[in-house]
């Protein structure tokens, strides 16, 4: 397994992001703050660049409102270990802010590999007056760029879809910058929606109250590098989303391996003061 694949399973960062970022409107469920852990294991691996076995865990926490915009905390220690050699830790730490209504995003991502420095990512993203996506990285190096118009940052995504999946639509595509890979990527994204779950989840985790009896559904978003949505997708992030933003129940495909997320802590944090 080498260190392109290892930067693979770090592409997980932000779709983790949104499923707790989302802005409530008008007559929608308020968006939950909360923590959140998941533990992570290989499900399934294929072809000789799988690794031999792989497992980590993701832990995040999500506050904010409307008013004030939403922050996110995140890490993910991922260690797997390849066909052949030794076992390679990856260490990922970011921290990101996005507005309350979708127009600015800033992000930093620091990434070690077996404690060593990897990824250095800093940088802030804009909508213009025309609608084009503007950028301005600090690191890896200083640049600007505009990526230009229709594309969203991950909070303005998930809001789409359970919008869609609210008005019982099945599919939904746009393109999506998230601040991953050099800091300049945009994604095309293609999400598929199921029909809202009634089944109990397996997770003691998600056995909370105010979880009882709330609108879900799975969800499965394929990202694709730009201009190449014929290929296969770099990867699939599949869950269960909840009305109020949480999630469970993950799947990361990225292709060659698959690996599964059990939510083993959740906790619920008191919700901000917001008029909006």
């Amino acid at each position: 397994m080498g260190m392109t694949n290892l930067r693979r399973t770090l592409a997980l960062v932000t779709p983790l992001v949104i499923l707790g970022a989302a802005q409530a409107s008008a007559g929608q469920m308020p968006l939950a703050a909360h923590r959140a852990v998941y533990e992570l294991k290989m499900v399934k691996s294929s072809g000789n660049k799988a690794p031999a076995d792989a497992h980590g865990r993701i832990a995040f926490d999500f506050t904010g409102s409307a008013c004030d915009g939403y922050v996110m905390n995140f890490r993910q220690l991922t260690e797997l270990t390849p066909a052949e050699g030794k076992a390679l830790v990856s260490d990922m730490r970011s921290a990101t802010f996005e507005d309350g209504d979708g127009k600015a995003f800033r992000f930093s991502v620091q990434t070690t590999i077996d404690t060593r420095p990897d990824d250095d990512l800093d940088g802030n993203a804009a909508r213009s007056v025309s609608g084009d996506l503007l950028i301005e990285l600090k690191r890896p190096k200083v640049k600007k760029a505009d990526l230009g118009p229709n594309v969203i940052f991950p909070t303005d995504h998930i809001k789409r879809i359970l919008a869609t999946a609210r008005e019982g639509g099945t599919t939904l595509g746009v393109k999506v910058y998230d601040g991953t890979d050099s800091g300049e990527k945009v994604f095309d994204t293609l999400s598929v929606i199921g029909k809202p779950l009634t089944s109990e989840p397996d997770e003691a985790a998600a056995h909370l109250p105010e979880l009882a009896g709330m609108s879900r559904w799975p969800v499965a978003i394929s990202y694709f590098t730009v201009g190449k949505g014929d290929d296969a997708p770099d990867y699939v992030l599949s869950f269960d989303l909840y009305e109020n933003g949480i999630s469970r129940a993950l799947k990361l495909d990225y292709g060659d391996f698959v690996m599964s997320g059990e939510m083993s802590q959740l906790e619920l944090l008191p919700p901000a003061a917001c008029g909006k």
